[in-house]
């Protein structure tokens, strides 16, 4: 029995290629859908590029390490990289387009321009600890919108601030895209699959599920009734007894991320941001 072809996709890495080569997928009232990615793909990535597919007859996922969200002091020089390893991930899942542009087709020389959000970006949370943050996100991201003019843009939920910051941003800019928010994937033992995993060591990865654990019990907790404020102490005081440094363990309202009391005032999401030895590690649930 003969072996399927498996299609590789198309890969680009500079704007002009890019446009031509989405005219030509794009055709006649195809729906294209935009996986945006720092690389070093595992299966939370996975599962956005599957949701993309279902979603669109077309899937472009972007591997960009972006050096703007990235203080001086950060892993950017550090942070994994195999573009080899991904592009045959995105082969069998049968992407049309990857697009991988330098560090120089992002940021040309002259490149003088940023966004500067607020809303959900100043929230107290990972601004409070990375205020560079958010403004390289949403002009990364803003500018991949504009160059592949996607229908539905996918992230996942694990990066939640994000996720409002960058739905805030399509709308306030009146970028014609629909983002769309996909559960968060999870190891077995429940801590979120992320690219920076990989730092953790034995000992830390066995400690890294606290979090998650914390999470959950804190949601019960408040479910059942227990006032938000001694549910939240409680929970900081068992992540840094699991040998973490905590950053914080927020309740906020899951819609605008203000800060929230009472249950009864809305949706409420949980998130929590803390070190283990040199990994800083996120997560969140919904209550």
């Amino acid at each position: 029995m003969a072996k399927k072809t498996v299609k590789k996709p198309i890969v680009v890495g500079s704007v002009a290629p890019l446009r031509k080569v989405l005219v030509q997928l794009r055709g006649k009232n195809r729906t294209v859908a935009l996986v945006p990615t720092m690389g070093a793909l595992h299966d939370g990535h996975f599962s956005l590029v599957k949701q993309a597919r279902r979603r669109t007859d077309v899937v472009v996922v972007s591997i960009f390490v972006n050096p703007a969200q990235f203080a001086p002091t950060e892993d950017f020089a550090s942070y994994p990289r195999d573009i080899k390893r991904d592009i045959a991930a995105l082969t069998r899942l049968g992407v049309d387009l990857v697009w991988a542009p330098s560090e120089k087709a992002m940021y040309p020389d002259g490149f003088s321009t940023a966004v500067t959000p607020g809303g959900p970006a100043k929230a107290g949370l990972e601004d409070s600890f990375r205020p560079h943050f958010f403004g390289g996100v949403t002009t990364v991201v803003s500018k991949l919108f504009l160059q592949v003019a996607p229908d539905v843009a996918l992230f996942g939920q694990k990066d939640y601030q994000q996720l409002k910051v960058v739905m805030r941003m399509a709308k306030d800019l009146d970028i014609p895209v629909t983002v769309i928010g996909v559960p968060t994937m999870r190891e077995k033992d429940g801590l979120a699959m992320s690219s920076r995993n990989v730092y953790l060591s034995a000992e830390e990865r066995s400690v890294a599920p606290t979090l998650y654990r914390v999470l959950k019990d804190s949601a019960a907790q408040i479910k059942s009734g227990k006032p938000i404020a001694e549910v939240m102490a409680a929970g900081r005081k068992a992540i840094e007894h699991a040998g973490f440094v905590v950053d914080y363990l927020e309740a906020r309202h899951a819609d605008s991320l203000g800060p929230i009391v009472n249950a009864d005032v809305g949706p409420i999401r949980l998130l929590v941001a803390a070190k283990l030895g040199k990994t800083r590690l996120i997560d969140n649930l919904g209550v």
